[in-house]
């Protein structure tokens, strides 16, 4: 993306929210990415940020699910906040940076993204950096906690509240999706997943076939007209290399891999928004994990060891 002769601004949105984690503390991640300087090392290769700070919602009321769902209400509120700042942002040729925050919150920036790809005629592709599918319903989840809900969400398997933000129902289709680190998925939702056709390249994948061939499987099909989100859960990484986050599962991507992969994507040429989810700094040591996190994020927006030739 860097390599572009015109660069797009980059407006950083912050959701500081833990409302549909099961495990408090991500609603620090934000300002942990502030601490670790994402928008210096953005500046540093040569796009204009600017900081839209942090969006307002309700606290988290720390009560049990309810007819199947935990903060219900609260999660709508967060999401519908962020749908209004990313189709914002998406409206002003801008590329919206998401600091989360949990991953409930990928239902509303990718409904806005995807109102926004209809609306300018362009093919989405959403590349889903993941410990976990996401694909939990209120029917197979005891805990009712969203942040393992929001791609079932967003494919139409949800409450009317959150599966209705964009123009559309379904807000997208599984076949605009793929998912790329997945090592940890319910039993139930093994089934639902496999029913529905979503394209899972989980661990096992990646031990087979390399990360480099995983990445150009993701990617395939993009073209001028496609629209790239990534949304990157910071647990997608090995707990060993990344250790503040909200759901830690080992045997993770390592850090030559997530280089690699993130490089890749940012030779596509085709980033137009992001996620960045999940960090919990009261589980890191000395803001570690949301370092490592900018690091790769200046890989994914372009920054490489080597010049290399554009696309």
């Amino acid at each position: 993306m860097s390599r572009h002769a015109s660069l797009p601004v980059i407006e950083l949105i912050g959701a500081p929210t833990d409302v549909g984690a099961g495990v408090r503390g991500t609603s620090m991640g934000p300002a942990a990415l502030r601490v670790a300087d994402l928008d210096t090392a953005l500046r540093l290769l040569g796009f204009h940020v600017v900081d839209c700070g942090d969006l307002v919602g309700p606290l988290n009321p720390r009560q049990p699910a309810a007819n199947g769902y935990r903060h219900l209400g609260e999660v709508h509120a967060w999401n519908t906040a962020l749908f209004n700042a990313v189709l914002g942002s998406l409206s002003r040729n801008a590329l919206p940076v998401v600091l989360g925050g949990d991953h409930s919150l990928a239902i509303g920036s990718i409904s806005a993204v995807a109102q926004d790809c209809r609306r300018r005629g362009k093919r989405l592709r959403v590349l889903w950096l993941d410990a976990h599918t996401d694909f939990n319903t209120s029917a197979m989840t005891p805990s009712g906690n969203i942040h393992g809900m929001p791609v079932a969400c967003l494919c139409g398997h949800g409450p009317m509240e959150l599966i209705s933000l964009s123009d559309r129902q379904p807000a997208i289709l599984a076949t605009e999706v793929r998912q790329v680190g997945i090592r940890s998925v319910d039993e139930g939702e093994k089934q639902f997943v496999k029913q529905t056709g979503l394209t899972v390249y989980d661990m096992r994948y990646i031990d087979e076939v390399g990360m480099r061939a995983t990445v150009e499987r993701a990617l395939e099909g993009l073209d001028d007209d496609t629209h790239l989100h990534v949304s990157f859960d910071v647990d997608f990484l090995d707990p060993d290399i990344a250790p503040g986050v909200g759901t830690p599962v080992l045997g993770g991507v390592t850090y030559r891999e997530a280089q690699l992969c993130m490089e890749m994507i940012a030779d596509s040429g085709r980033l137009g928004s992001v996620d960045v989810v999940e960090i919990n700094p009261a589980r890191d040591v000395q803001n570690r994990t949301a370092l490592l996190a900018v690091d790769l994020l200046s890989s994914l927006f372009g920054k490489s060891t080597l010049v290399r030739p554009t696309l």
